[in-house]
């Protein structure tokens, strides 16, 4: 069985973790924080103290961190990943992080003896904690499929994407269809609410004909609980949201829709929402 080493144990990677545990494989975890992963640790994963003792001697590395500075802080240097992991290793970035950067990382990693995958996720904390994440994967097709164990220990919608970065642009996709979608449903609620609909009769009347979608159908709820907790953190989304307007930029291609709802989240951000989970896009309309 593969030895694992994962680095980044957040809301998602601290549930990724657990799977790939119980799927029997051997984990060892590095996080900033220690304190915050005892619980793993009483679980079975192995405690590394750095990123290089985290990658060296394992078969696969897997990062899932915040931003894409974070991923090169883990990846490049003499205590990076790169540097330090064994030689045939499988290194799988699986942030939300930019397509530049995973053809960087998969071009360096080459030139180590390592193969590199960007296998960006969607599904949120339900999907990490159930194990049903969908993984975008893009690398090498060899190192895909010899990676596919692992991948089936955390997801159940597994897609190759071709070549490195794909995996990540693909994601950009996912992202952009997200930011309509999310404002959609809460424009919905706030439409109901002040016409004096019931809301939540509304959502279950529309959520499974043409309007239906994850975010009506699971998002919205939460709002109606005023459960704004982050299955996905606000400023996280923005992270994205901005990656994928500078590659539609690169491209010769304007996203109004995305720039408009980047300006949403960044408003509410400057007020202090960051923290809080996407769904909260509903505060923008003061609801």
């Amino acid at each position: 069985m593969m030895k694992i080493g994962f680095i980044g144990v957040g809301i998602m990677g601290k549930s990724m973790v657990r799977n790939l545990m119980k799927a029997g494989f051997e984990v060892s975890i590095y996080t900033r924080t220690k304190s915050k992963v005892l619980d793993v640790i009483e679980e079975g994963a192995v405690w590394c103290g750095t990123v290089s003792e985290c990658a060296k001697d394992q078969d696969v590395v897997i990062t899932i961190v915040g931003y894409p500075k974070d991923v090169e802080e883990v990846y490049f240097g003499d205590d990076g990943i790169i540097a330090n992991a064994k030689k045939g290793a499988y290194l799988i970035d699986m942030t939300t992080s930019s397509p530049k950067l995973a053809i960087r990382i998969y071009e360096e990693a080459r030139k180590a003896g390592l193969s590199s995958l960007d296998a960006p996720v969607t599904g949120g904390d339900g999907g990490a904690k159930a194990g049903t994440l969908t993984i975008l994967v893009g690398g090498d097709k060899d190192a895909f499929d010899a990676c596919m164990p692992v991948f089936e220990a955390m997801g159940k919608n597994i897609n190759y994407e071709g070549q490195a970065g794909n995996g990540q642009h693909t994601k950009m996709c996912n992202q952009i269809a997200l930011a309509g979608a999310l404002s959609g449903a809460c424009e919905a609620m706030v439409y109901a609410k002040n016409v004096g609909l019931d809301v939540q009769q509304m959502l279950d009347s529309i959520s499974t004909g043409a309007a239906g979608s994850a975010q009506m159908s699971n998002v919205a709820p939460r709002v109606l609980k005023e459960d704004y907790n982050p299955g996905f953190f606000i400023k996280h989304f923005i992270k994205d949201m901005k990656l994928a307007d500078e590659e539609a930029q690169g491209a010769g291609i304007e996203l109004g829709v995305l720039e408009y709802i980047l300006s949403m989240y960044q408003d509410l951000e400057a007020e202090g929402m960051g923290d809080l989970g996407t769904q909260a896009l509903v505060k923008y309309y003061k609801w």
